[in-house]
């Protein structure tokens, strides 16, 4: 864990110096947003103090023909949880968002909703968290922005990442790119970050400790690119889980999908968890897997590449699409039966993104 600030060695002197929580002037703009920025955040993602800064970022782009965009907001209660924390999530998520366009991933903004009374240290360690996802990501945190609230009024803080990433020549993925007979793909064990979440708010105990799956996977995009450009569709199943992004696919495809229940990777220790609240492990929200969508032709490189790299090492083809009952996502249990998968009517566990 990082060490708190030290609020001896901040160079200029404040109406506050020393103060160990963040106040509503924290938020102002003057010498106490300045003083934040310069001893938390710029350190943080490894940003000089010495550098220009501007309301926007100047990024050098003259050499892509397309860019992917994404912005996400991440409102996790509680803030530090098995294996992760709203910082590395916020970078990761946003990450994962460009990435399953077959984009990689260039710059990041970061905004925060603080607290009034947050505790500097656990500010310092979640700017820790976001700088050290974003470098193990290979993106930098190029500008953002502080606003404070009143207590009570953001159970902490709140963070807003977005991102902008460079789309490859030759990539075109999306859902409408599906076609039947495609082969549908998932990157490893999943349920992992929903029930690692619940845990620690909940104080549950399952014998053995879950961790979040939280991870970057532009790395991984891209070593399945560098297989084949001939992805048709990515999504990281987020929230509702593989069920809401199969159930998307499908949709916007026109297509069916039909897959085993049986062949997608659930760990023991999940499936558990999700027995005894009685929560079904399809539409728990992941944050380090995605899903694929790929011609029968390509399935073999594809899946190779991703057994090569430490985030798809279980990666397996779970089902296939289908011309029959276009929209219709169908999953074949392990009793031979058939039934339908829909999409969530709500969150099945709220707050954990």
């Amino acid at each position: 864990m990082p060490e708190a600030p030290d609020f001896d060695g901040w160079s200029c002197p404040l109406p506050l110096r020393g103060q160990d929580r963040v106040v509503i002037g924290h938020g102002g703009g003057g010498r106490l947003s300045a003083e934040l920025i310069e001893n938390i955040f710029l350190p943080a993602f490894g940003t000089s103090p010495e550098a220009e800064l501007h309301d926007s970022a100047m990024l050098d782009v003259r050499t892509a023909e397309r860019l992917a965009f994404s912005t996400d907001s991440y409102v996790v209660r509680p803030l530090f949880f098995p294996g992760g924390s709203i910082g590395d999530l916020a970078v990761n998520g946003t990450v994962n968002d460009i990435a399953m366009s077959g984009a990689q991933p260039l710059a990041l903004s970061a905004g925060f909703i603080l607290e009034e009374g947050l505790a500097m240290n656990v500010l310092g360690r979640i700017a820790e968290e976001m700088g050290a996802a974003a470098r193990r990501a290979g993106v930098r945190v190029v500008t953002g922005d502080t606003k404070v609230v009143e207590v009570g009024l953001a159970d902490g803080l709140y963070v807003n990442t977005a991102g902008v990433g460079v789309i490859p020549d030759g990539v075109d993925i999306r859902p409408s790119r599906a076609r039947a007979g495609d082969a549908v793909i998932v990157s490893g064990p999943i349920g992992l970050h929903g029930i690692a979440v619940m845990s620690r708010r909940e104080g549950l105990e399952f014998g053995t400790e879950i961790l979040t799956d939280s991870a970057p996977l532009n790395g991984l995009v891209a070593a399945m690119l560098a297989a084949s450009t001939d992805l048709h569709v990515l999504r990281d199943p987020t929230r509702g889980g593989v069920a809401a992004s199969l159930c998307e696919i499908a949709a916007t495809a026109h297509l069916g999908i039909e897959f085993e229940e049986s062949t997608i990777p659930v760990p023991p220790e999940v499936a558990a968890a999700c027995s005894f609240l009685g929560l079904d492990v399809l539409s728990i929200a992941n944050e380090g897997k995605l899903i694929a969508v790929v011609p029968p032709e390509v399935v073999d490189d594809v899946m190779s590449a991703m057994h090569a790299h430490e985030f798809g090492r279980r990666a397996c083809v779970i089902g296939r699409m289908v011309p029959e009952h276009p929209g219709v996502v169908v999953a074949r249990t392990a009793f031979g039966s058939s039934r339908v998968v829909d999409v969530p009517l709500g969150e099945q566990l709220p707050r954990i993104c």
